[in-house]
């Protein structure tokens, strides 16, 4: 799909690729504060409960990459709906299952979901809106939905939760899952036929799908069984032998699932790196907040819920400045920008994590970490699809969303470990703060050395926005 293809309702477009996206971030967070709730509702073990969340990451991220290039090669607006289709049926699933065993194959189907959905939605947006200007504004209404959605799931899962039970946080994407699939099939244009390609790279498919699910698999189930149990060990062994298998039979097939020379593109590289990075470290914001405020100070889900109104506020406004601010001076000073204002958030909000400290004294570095993560989301993306060609955006947004979630896992638990090296077991409320700053100053220190890959982004070679300079631009970036 070009880039230069007339799109009728370009508004209502952005409208369903950015309620799709809300979708996929609220079912990231939505259910971390009703999981008490559901552990004692269905009777989940302790060590069972984790996989409430592992399930979803673990097909998320496993399927990605092969979500993402299925996108390019048998249609964008297809994977769409396919993906809006798996959230609906699963979180109907999710809703009515009785036994752990159900719940959790439901979040796998979910997960499944997002893996179609993410790659689909990101390359929609990239390939139907001209980079430069007009893509940075679209990938601010994008951001603005998806970064906030993540906080703003918290905020409903606490709502939800304490007024409607604990099957409310599943059945709350049904009727959203619904209303954009309608929207969609009336304003999304429809799929060009697909260019004959060859035969399916299966081959390709089945050892990069199996090598991220590995490595996903590991990294979830790492911080609860230990890093050096069988299991654990085990799925990095094989994920490394799957990936390098994968290697060589994209070396040498005709027609591969991944192109091998995409990874020549400087921005698609640092871009999926900053990905990884901001989900490591400022995707584990909510966990820390949610533990400050409910093991700390003893507030309930609701009362936490609420608290999530203001970084979700901050958020919504970030990713709008983000746009502009990619446009007026470049993506990447916006990111470097961005990482060094959320760093001194991230610091000033550790600060304030100590015991008797209040949450009005954890506000302003909630709001400076926040604002400064609304406007990296969108930059990062914007780093990462650039310089792409349309046939392969699927799998440039696939390689994105790939880094995101596998960040995502190894964030949290290595935060997690610093945390409980410091605050140590079954720790009191002054420990567990302890702990809880000290991860966070750790993240803080993290996020400052992320500049080192923004700036290795490519310069921009001309202002943004204007039609001549983004095509200067766009010679002058590594094409794929």
């Amino acid at each position: 799909m070009p880039t230069s293809r007339a799109v009728r309702h370009p508004a209502l477009v952005l409208v369903s690729l950015a309620l799709a996206q809300l979708i996929i971030a609220l079912d990231y967070s939505i259910v971390f504060v009703a999981l008490p709730d559901i552990g004692s509702g269905i009777g989940f073990s302790s060590h069972e409960l984790q996989w409430v969340i592992g399930a979803y990451a673990v097909t998320f991220g496993g399927f990605l990459l092969l979500g993402g290039r299925l996108s390019d090669l048998l249609g964008r607006r297809r994977l769409f709906l396919v993906g809006l289709a798996l959230y609906a049926v699963s979180s109907v699933a999710g809703g009515l299952a009785e036994s752990p065993e159900l719940l959790v194959l439901a979040r796998a189907v979910q997960g499944l979901g997002g893996a179609v959905l993410g790659p689909s939605t990101l390359s929609l947006i990239t390939t139907m809106f001209a980079e430069g200007k007009e893509r940075n504004r679209a990938l601010g209404v994008w951001g603005a939905t998806g970064s906030s959605g993540m906080v703003l799931g918290s905020l409903l899962g606490g709502v939800l939760t304490q007024t409607m039970g604990w099957e409310a946080v599943f059945y709350v994407n049904v009727p959203l899952a619904l209303g954009v699939g309608i929207l969609a099939l009336l304003v999304v244009p429809a799929d060009a036929p697909a260019e004959r390609r060859g035969g399916l790279d299966i081959p390709g498919g089945i050892t990069v799908t199996a090598g991220a699910l590995l490595l996903v698999f590991g990294l979830v189930n790492g911080p609860k069984a230990g890093w050096t149990d069988a299991l654990t060990l085990g799925s990095f062994v094989a994920a490394a032998l799957f990936i390098a298998a994968f290697v060589v039979i994209e070396s040498r097939t005709a027609n591969p699932l991944v192109p091998l020379h995409v990874f020549k593109n400087r921005s698609l590289r640092f871009g999926t790196l900053i990905t990884f990075s901001f989900m490591a470290t400022f995707g584990a914001s909510a966990y820390f907040i949610t533990l400050a405020l409910q093991e700390v100070r003893g507030w309930n889900a609701l009362n936490t819920g609420l608290a999530y109104i203001l970084p979700c506020a901050l958020i919504l406004v970030g990713s709008l400045i983000g746009g502009k601010l990619s446009t007026a001076i470049g993506v990447r000073s916006t990111l470097v920008l961005g990482l060094v204002v959320g760093a001194i958030g991230t610091a000033l909000f550790a600060a304030f994590l100590g015991e008797g400290a209040s949450f009005l004294q954890m506000s302003p570095g909630i709001i400076v970490f926040s604002l400064a993560q609304g406007v990296l989301w969108t930059a990062m993306f914007a780093a990462a699809t650039s310089g792409v060609k349309d046939e392969l955006q699927g799998l440039a947004s696939g390689l994105a969303t790939s880094g995101q979630q596998v960040g995502a896992a190894v964030g949290l638990a290595v935060l997690v470990a610093v945390t409980s090296a410091v605050s140590g077991a079954d720790p009191s409320p002054a420990q567990l703060s302890t702990g809880l700053q000290v991860a966070e100053y750790t993240a803080a220190a993290l996020i400052l050395l992320t500049v080192v890959f923004a700036l290795a982004l490519p310069k921009a070679k001309a202002k943004a926005g204007e039609a001549s300079a983004a095509q200067a631009e766009k010679t002058a970036t590594e094409k794929v």
